[in-house]
């Protein structure tokens, strides 16, 4: 007979998806991917110098495009060499305000199915049409449409499929599944998009948030400069059936090809702000907490905000923090009155500020929930846990 020995704090199995999250109500999840091939993946190859940096904007602009169709808010981001970070809100309620065929025509822009030649990928409106009289499947679709799980499927298969058709290799590209934290209250949502947003600061591969490239840090703030891109956003709009099929006998299939490539890079043909395709930062103060506020522009799913902080106090504080790489307490005295206010508004200790940013993972890197303690313990009731992971050591970095 085998005795086990036990000392120390009982492991938890990583609770399945359905138990975090559910595409039936609206929550935030702060997911982390990551490569198998470590940072040549989306970095420089140590090994060769081949610089495959150019990969994260292939990322940031897939994330972009799903943004447009997913009932999915992508409040903050950071692709990193061999990793990437985001903080999402699923949104069913701005899903259920969406036509039949506007369910139809956003799921066929990401899952056309099965198609003889790459130009026939584009959905026609007899396409549409089809979705909509299937009622079961439009359903499905309908729930996929809101799911994050089904969201990190269609931005990881594809960038997945580009770089090995680049390595000229097979097998996989990243390694399992994604991690997911359930974030539960305002602090732990602050403070987790401070970690996300100064990732390449803590990485020493930036200096202040205006350098760190592709993160939504840097779109927020490149944006409110005036900063423009090319809108990665799918057009919405399906091609009348008679023109594709007169495409497709009268134009040669190269040339097909060309234009389906070229549509590829600004579908809509649209210049947009920035971080026109990100979630708004502040909430709005008039808006009832249970609205959609669904976005009507074809960028992303929702106008909802999601921190009670201006753009102009969120960067004061990322700016404040990036500056507080070295260890040790923060003592009250050098601590910015705006800022200790801000912090203390969320039930956040100001001294204890900087431990919990650039000590992310010593607090909640093996929980999958993310807040203040007692917002832990009421979310752990509510699933029928006894309790989290960081539940009772990130005590120190809340106020009562």
């Amino acid at each position: 007979m085998f005795h086990l020995i036990y000392s120390g704090e009982f492991e938890m199995p990583r609770p399945q998806r359905c138990e975090q999250f559910g595409s039936s109500e609206v929550c935030i999840v702060h997911v982390v991917q990551r490569c198998v091939r470590r940072a040549f993946l989306a970095g420089i190859d140590h090994a060769t110098g081949k610089d495959y940096s150019f990969r994260k904007e292939w990322i940031r602009r897939r994330m972009e495009a799903l943004a447009s169709v997913f009932a999915v808010d992508v409040l903050s981001y950071a692709v990193m060499s061999n990793h990437m970070h985001q903080i999402l809100r699923n949104r069913p309620d701005v899903c259920a305000q969406w036509s039949d065929e506007e369910v139809a025509i956003r799921w066929l822009r990401v899952f056309p199915g099965r198609r003889l030649e790459e130009h026939l990928a584009e959905p026609t409106e007899n396409d549409v049409k089809t979705l909509v009289r299937d009622k079961e499947r439009l359903a499905e679709v309908r729930q996929r449409l809101s799911d994050i799980s089904w969201f990190m499927r269609a931005l990881a298969e594809p960038i997945a499929r580009m770089a090995n058709k680049q390595d000229e290799c097979t097998g996989r590209f990243w390694e399992g599944r994604f991690k997911a934290q359930r974030i539960v209250d305002e602090a732990g949502l602050l403070a987790c998009s401070m970690y996300v947003d100064l990732n390449p600061v803590r990485a020493a591969i930036a200096e202040t948030p205006e350098e760190c490239v592709h993160t939504s840090a840097y779109d927020r703030i490149e944006g409110s400069k005036g900063g423009m891109i090319s809108s990665a956003a799918f057009d919405l709009k399906p091609i009348p059936t008679e023109e594709a099929a007169r495409k497709i006998r009268e134009t040669p299939v190269e040339a097909l090809r060309g234009e389906r490539k070229a549509k590829r890079r600004n579908p809509t043909g649209r210049r947009i702000r920035r971080d026109g395709w990100l979630s708004p930062l502040r909430l709005k103060p008039d808006m009832l907490s249970d609205q959609p506020e669904a976005h009507t522009g074809g960028l992303r799913s929702s106008d909802k905000g999601f921190l009670h902080l201006s753009l102009k106090q969120y960067k004061r504080l990322l700016d404040w923090t990036a500056k507080r790489t070295e260890n040790g307490t923060t003592s009250v005295q050098e601590i910015p009155k705006a800022i200790a206010k801000t912090l203390a508004e969320v039930g956040i200790d100001a001294a204890m500020w900087r431990d919990l940013v650039w000590d992310w993972q010593k607090y909640f890197g093996k929980s999958v929930c993310v807040g203040r303690p007692e917002s832990m313990r009421e979310h752990a009731e509510q699933t029928d846990r006894h309790h989290y992971r960081g539940q009772a050591l990130g005590k120190a970095c809340f106020t009562a």
